[in-house]
């Protein structure tokens, strides 16, 4: 029998993309402290936050056969974490850095239980087009920037900003599906693709 698996996040995008992967789950966000350490780079700062998140709902389920899936996402641009903006001004001032360039989307993603913890991190690319203020304004008047790093979702009204994406789209999402479904697999938890719980490689 396979274990339970659990989502530690409170993302509804995340449940969507599990869900796509066909695999039965609940829900328990993680709820830490999600503040970037002094010198901790980016890759660095979400492997540490997916990890705590499993780490900290596991540790609630630590008497059951369960699994936790965590997962962190940001935008990095220059060298800088752009997490979920604070207010207009700050939602204003990343969508001003991120139009016309080239960013970073990082998801980390770690599955834990028991005496077990696998993770994954991922890198995609996003080109974004020139951006008016006036378009800045006009998203940032929407609810979709706001619970988002980097203050916009590929998955809404701000997939018209993209000009091309190199890599994952369902990181940029918040998942990567497919490292997902791997870890998935190694720990023997089916899915719709693979109903049996064997490697993917296999």
């Amino acid at each position: 029998m396979s274990a339970t698996l659990i989502l530690a996040s409170a993302s509804p995008r995340r449940s969507e993309l599990l869900t796509q992967l066909g695999v039965d789950f609940r829900v328990h966000p993680a709820d830490i402290d999600e503040s970037v350490l002094k010198g901790e780079s980016p890759g660095d700062y979400v492997e540490r936050m997916a990890r705590e998140k499993a780490e900290t709902v596991a540790g609630l389920y630590a008497e059951a056969d369960s699994a936790i899936l965590a997962a962190d996402t940001t935008v990095v641009i220059d060298g800088d974490v752009l997490g979920k903006p604070r207010d207009h001004l700050d939602g204003l001032a990343m969508l001003a850095r991120l139009s016309g360039r080239t960013h970073e989307v990082i998801t980390a993603i770690c599955l834990a239980g028991g005496s077990e913890a696998a993770s994954a991190q991922v890198t995609t690319r996003v080109q974004f087009a020139s951006l008016s203020q006036a378009t800045c304004e006009a998203y940032l008047a929407t609810d979709e920037p706001w619970d988002k790093a980097g203050a916009y979702g590929i998955q809404g009204l701000a997939g018209a900003f993209v000009l091309r994406i190199n890599g994952s789209y369902s990181n940029v999402v918040g998942l990567p599906l497919y490292e997902t479904w791997q870890l998935l697999a190694a720990r023997g938890i089916p899915t719709v693709l693979n109903p049996a719980g064997v490697s993917v490689d296999e």
